[in-house]
Parts: C-alpha cells; sequence; structure tokens
C-alpha cells in the first residue's frame, strides 16, 4: 500500500481532522513537540505516549519536565486497555503480552512483537476510526525507513500505523531541521537532553534487545535492580536458550570488560527510540 505524505504546511491548515505527536521521551520527538507548538501555535495538537510500564525513569521524568515545558498534558496510554486487563501493582503491559499472548517467547530484532504490540496498536486504539495527522521527529539528515526503522535502501518511510486514516507529516524534512537544530530547539526550551543520554543511545524500553553491551552495562552500573529484573526475563524453552543478547546472556555480559557505547541511530525501532 502507497503512504500518502502530506506537507507540514498542508497538514496544520485542515482544522477538521486531529494533529497528534507521538513521544517517546527520546530527543527527535520531544523537540518536535516544542517545535511544533511554537511553529503553529493556533493548532490543537494532541501529544500522546504509549507506555509499556518497562520504560526507563529518566524516560518518566523527562515526559513530566515535557508537560510543563508546553503547558499541556501528555496523554498516557496503553496495551492493558485493549488486553482488557486491570491495573494492578507490579503488572505491566509487557508482562500481560510476553506471558499470556506470546508464551513467554521473549521479543527480538527477528520477532518485534513488541513495537506492534505496545506501541503501535494502543496508538491505532487512541486515534480510532478518526481522521488524524501523524507527525513524526525524522531529522532532515537522518536516512530511516519503515516504521520498525530497518533502515537501508527502502523506499517506504516511516510511519505510526499504516491506516489509511492516519497521514504521516515530517516537519524536520519539511523544514530542514537536522541534530544541531534538535538540541538548541531542546536547550533554549529548558529540556536539554534525557538523563539517559549519558549511557544510553536513545529511548525505549530499559531491557531493549537493541542495547549495546555497553547500554546493558550502563543500566546495571545506574539501575542494578532494573539489570537484575531482565535477567529474570531469560529463560531455557524448548531446548533454546532466550537472551536479550544474542549468543549471550545477561550474566555473560556481567564478566565482559567495559565497552564504549556508539551511536547508531538507524538501527533499532523508530517509533520507540525517535
Amino acid at each position: 500500500m502507497t503512504t500518502i505524505v502530506v506537507s507540514v504546511d498542508d497538514a496544520v491548515r485542515d482544522q477538521e481532522a486531529r494533529h497528534i505527536v507521538p513521544v517517546s521521551g527520546g530527543k527527535d520527538s520531544s523537540a518536535l513537540a516544542v517545535y511544533l507548538r511554537q511553529r503553529n501555535p493556533e493548532v490543537r495538537f494532541e501529544y500522546v505516549f504509549s507506555d509499556t510500564g518497562v520504560e526507563l525513569p529518566e524516560t518518566y521524568d523527562y515526559l513530566d519536565r515535557l508537560e510543563n515545558v508546553l503547558g499541556i498534558e501528555i496523554a498516557r496510554i496503553s496495551a492493558m486497555e485493549q488486553f482488557d486487563v486491570k491495573e494492578k501493582p507490579g503488572r505491566t503491559a509487557f508482562d500481560v503480552a510476553l506471558y499470556e499472548h506470546f508464551a513467554g517467547f521473549l521479543p527480538s530484532p527477528r520477532a518485534r512483537w513488541c513495537t506492534r504490540v505496545m506501541k503501535i496498536a494502543p496508538f491505532e486504539r487512541f486515534v480510532g476510526s478518526d481522521r488524524a495527522y501523524s507527525y513524526i521527529g525524522i531529522r532532515a539528515d537522518e536516512n530511516r525507513a519503515g516504521y520498525l526503522g530497518t533502515g537501508g535502501a527502502a523506499t517506504k518511510p516511516v510511519v505510526i500505523s499504516e491506516r489509511p486514516n492516519i497521514t504521516p507529516v515530517y516537519p524536520y524534512k519539511d523544514d530542514a531541521i537536522g541534530l544541531e537544530d534538535v538540541s538548541r530547539i531542546l536547550e533554549s526550551a529548558g529540556l536539554g537532553l534525557p538523563d539517559y543520554y549519558q549511557w544510553r543511545s536513545r529511548s525505549g524500553c530499559y531491557f531493549c534487545f537493541y542495547q549495546q553491551i555497553g547500554e546493558w552495562q550502563g543500566l546495571k552500573e545506574r539501575h542494578p535492580e532494573l539489570y537484575e529484573r531482565a535477567k529474570m526475563y531469560e529463560v531455557m524453552k524448548r531446548g533454546r536458550k532466550y537472551t536479550w543478547v544474542d549468543g549471550r546472556s545477561l550474566e555473560d555480559v556481567e564478566r565482559m570488560p567495559r565497552r564504549e557505547v556508539q551511536a547508531k541511530e538507524e538501527d533499532g525501532c523508530a517509533v520507540c527510540h525517535l
């Protein structure tokens, strides 16, 4: 199916549709939320965050700060609503999906059910059948393709949803905004970068399988309790060991020398990491 793309100028003139800015807690989507608020204050933008229940504490803190800057509440949505499961202390949407829908099989780069179930499906439920524009924070200096951020030479643009009533808009592409501009927007708003960028290259769940060895080591140093929880998910099923890091368990990672974290923006799921 061909994805119809609309320019930001055309989108903001449409007063009959909803204007939705998905935020992940990452720098690009957060800066986009600020940028659009400043660029088109007359537009009633909606800001939404799909909460997996297993995000980093720094992500939640940053979203609170972003709300204060915007002066608008960010809608916090969850897959719990589609599971029709009541919230309970200690039970996350990820746990319900993992154990009740995927038989304990962990997501991986080859089976990324987490993005579809935990991020995209709640967003589509939030929009419903309404005609809406989805404003996506792909920078002018990026080369991403596909809503899962597969990169490469594919022509399919990054989208949050392929539903025909949800039209993607790329303000950064239209306005030629790159990484330096994003940093400037965040600094001028008094936000700066999320604290996790001190040891991690992007937003996402604390046990994201796209993390580099150095990022796992950073998680153990910064949040040892979360590292231990991540270890508890690793299991043996049908003769195969399911681990977050391909070919290694987190116990193996603990014994490895400290590694530097490399910037790899184009890898991973764009929905989670923008």
